[in-house]
């Protein structure tokens, strides 16, 4: 239970942050701004919402990375795993994972979020839980399957679902605090196991088994609390008067024009059309390769630096601390300035430093040093590039469809990184990951940079075409094809 009230307090304070922004600064909605309703409803929807989103990606990521903290502890050696299998094991995670990503993005709004999320936390806190019971390498195996089934639709669900309540350009600083959750995952779960491990022999299980059982649990009985903490849609908030919906409506509906009213096998056609899906796609397999990379072995990696077991669980704890401000810091000014590619770029340029200093010295100081570029701008860089493929892509299916293809891309990374590391890329020095990792930084960079031109001309083209016609003139059910959706560059 511990990493709620510490992800609490850092949610409230980067609340206050968005919202004395969000009143010095008003979406600009064809005379509909009111600064006192703009202030409370923006208020309201940020704490009713955020803080159960966060704590289920924090959730979602500290039960599927707990893994790497089981495996310093001892599940490896206990169950007479090979760095081959144990590879194996995170690989069946990912399987699942990427399969069930876009059939659960679209099945969100035929079912609703609020059955959809709650119920898949409820069932893979039983599963994650169980891991703590296996005695065998097929059980793990299993457990593994089904944490990634049920695991799949919760981030670009999360993603999707922000996009039912706020306009584009207020997103990055939500999603980056609830992805933040998934930095101070990584904190916590050092605390956490280094607290847990210390339970080893209770009950005749060793430490290892108390950190999936202990934080299964936890997750199990969160997700039943849930189910009274999701409203459906905006229609659907109990805590929103009836002006304040209408004006939230507003503000949507002059951001992304209006969404299609029911699903639609066309849009999701449409949606693979789209460059702008594929460029950023590559970007986000090579910062989500380098974001497993670190969630998994971490602790592995500060543990081959010469500490031990213990000392590299409480280790792995500051350089995921100082990526939580600084992803926070960068989306602030991302939705201030609406320069979402920039800040991916900066953000795998951290990364590539990290793995060259890393690369480059024998200190084990300068090397856990590293750490702090690669895992901050991991960290940075998968919540601006999740609000910056979301932002580009109206209507609602369509979007649906962009957000789930952009983290199957990104989870495909999820799949090579279990190998690179230990597998193909042996301990302690890691050289062939860390050479593979650094080329991945650049070429993520190389693609963000080719998406910010590709938009860039989109806009221009756009541009032209209002110069010459009416927005009444133009044919409904564009999306993002209007030209008076502006591309988030």
């Amino acid at each position: 239970m511990s990493p709620l009230q510490p992800k609490s307090a850092a949610t409230n304070e980067g609340l206050d942050k968005v919202h004395e922004k969000d009143a010095r600064s008003l979406e600009s909605s064809v005379g509909l701004e009111d600064p006192v309703i703009d202030g409370r409803v923006w208020r309201k929807l940020d704490y009713r919402i955020l803080p159960v989103m966060t704590m289920f990606y924090l959730l979602s990521f500290l039960d599927r990375t707990n893994v790497g903290n089981a495996r310093v502890a001892g599940l490896q050696t206990d169950l007479g795993m090979s760095n081959k299998q144990y590879s194996i094991a995170l690989t069946v995670t990912y399987v699942p994972y990427i399969l069930s990503e876009l059939p659960s993005n679209l099945m969100l709004k035929a079912l609703g979020p609020n059955l959809v999320l709650p119920t898949m936390l409820t069932l893979w806190g039983i599963v994650c839980a169980l891991q703590g019971i296996v005695n065998s390498y097929s059980g793990l195996l299993a457990c593994r399957f089904f944490i990634g089934l049920l695991e799949g639709g919760v981030f670009p669900g999360l993603v999707l679902y922000l996009s039912y309540f706020y306009p584009r350009y207020k997103m990055n600083t939500r999603i980056t605090l609830f992805f933040s959750s998934a930095s101070l995952s990584g904190a916590f779960s050092g605390i956490l196991a280094y607290g847990i491990i210390q339970m080893d022999g209770v009950g005749n299980r060793p430490g290892w088994s108390w950190i999936f059982i202990l934080e299964g649990l936890f997750t199990f009985l969160f997700g039943l609390s849930s189910y009274f903490f999701f409203p459906r849609s905006l229609d659907k908030t109990w805590f929103l008067t009836s002006e304040e919906k209408e004006y939230v409506k507003a503000q949507l509906l002059n951001d992304t024009h209006k969404d299609e009213e029911v699903f639609s096998w066309r849009e999701v056609i449409e949606a693979f059309k789209l460059p702008q899906l594929w460029l950023l796609g590559l970007a986000f397999f090579f910062a989500a390769t380098i974001l497993f990379g670190l969630a998994y072995f971490s602790p592995s990696i500060i543990q081959g630096l010469g500490y031990t077991a213990a000392d590299a669980q409480l280790m792995s704890v500051p350089p995921y601390a100082v990526a939580c401000v600084v992803a926070l810091i960068s989306s602030l000014i991302s939705d201030r300035y609406r320069c979402r590619g920039s800040v991916c770029i900066v953000s795998v340029l951290f990364c590539a430093i990290g793995f060259a200093m890393f690369l480059g010295s024998q200190s084990k100081h300068v090397q856990y040093g590293s750490l702090f570029f690669s895992v901050t701008g991991a960290y940075m860089a998968a919540p601006t590039q999740a609000t910056w493929n979301a932002n580009n892509a109206s209507p609602q299916t369509r979007r649906a469809t962009v957000i789930a293809m952009g983290f199957i891309l990104a989870n495909s990374g999820g799949i090579l990184a279990t190998w690179l590391l230990g597998t193909l890329s042996p301990a302690p020095r890691y050289t062939k990951a860390t050479i593979t990792l650094l080329v991945f930084s650049l070429l993520a960079a190389l693609f963000c940079a080719l998406n910010i031109f590709y938009l860039r001309v989109q806009n221009a083209k756009k541009a032209e075409r209002r110069r010459v016609m009416n927005r009444e003139d133009e044919e409904p059910g564009l999306g993002n094809h209007s030209a008076w959706y502006i591309y988030n560059l």
